[in-house]
């Protein structure tokens, strides 16, 4: 049994394109949402997932998302994140001893976008740090061996990858199309400097309530 845990927090604006690219595959979804004031909510329950609440927070969300969640395989995703078409296909190549990350991409045609998508497989394959924007397919088995999510409002990502070490992570054959909306608001180089430095910083063992601010 699959099942989709998507973090949400006013997230209408995506999330009906992340919610019909699942299409029928699931055997449910479940949104764990930190308190949305928008379409959020409505959205969800005209697509047939279903919500519930959580505490604000990317971590703490997906600790709520799994915990109500039925399935034996879960697969966290963000709810800005769009997979390709026949994502369904690539799930087979993974094992109950191995999470699954999809490839990164990003939803703009500047010749930016390409080159972070480079970095990015550069840093999977080399670091073994897919970030939560990729997707992650994970058995539950596995999950809780590794004391399941971060209770983190940011981060949470890395320390699960981190947590299961690259031996156990392998790359998905399908896209994780995800929207590039902070790179264009706050400039390629910026953003990405940003995000570096957050990456820094928590390896360093600032608290996330910090980073979180930067980050923003």
């Amino acid at each position: 049994m699959l099942s989709v845990v998507i973090p949400t927090l006013n997230a209408a604006r995506g999330l009906q394109a992340t919610l019909a690219a699942l299409g029928a595959v699931p055997d449910e979804v479940v949104l764990a949402d930190g308190g949305s004031t928008d379409a959020t909510r409505a959205q969800a329950a005209a697509a047939g997932a279903r919500v519930v609440d959580a505490p604000r927070g990317r971590g703490w969300q997906l600790a709520a998302g799994v915990a109500a969640a039925r399935g034996d395989w879960l697969l966290l995703l963000h709810a800005d994140t769009v997979l390709s078409p026949g994502w369904a296909a690539a799930l087979g190549a993974c094992d109950p001893g191995r999470a699954g990350y999809f490839r990164f991409a990003l939803a703009s045609p500047a010749p930016q976008a390409r080159r972070l998508e480079r970095l990015v497989a550069w840093r999977c394959r080399r670091l073994g740090l897919p970030y939560g924007d990729q997707g992650l397919l994970i058995h539950r088995a596995l999950l809780d061996g590794l004391g399941g999510i971060a209770r983190l409002a940011l981060m949470e990502d890395v320390a699960l990858a981190r947590a299961l070490g690259r031996r156990r992570l392998m790359a998905l054959d399908a896209v994780a199309l995800t929207s590039a909306e902070r790179w264009q608001r706050d400039g390629w180089l910026a953003r990405s400097a940003r995000n570096l430095c957050c990456l820094a910083l928590y390896s360093l063992g600032v608290p996330v309530a910090l980073i979180l601010r930067l980050y923003r």
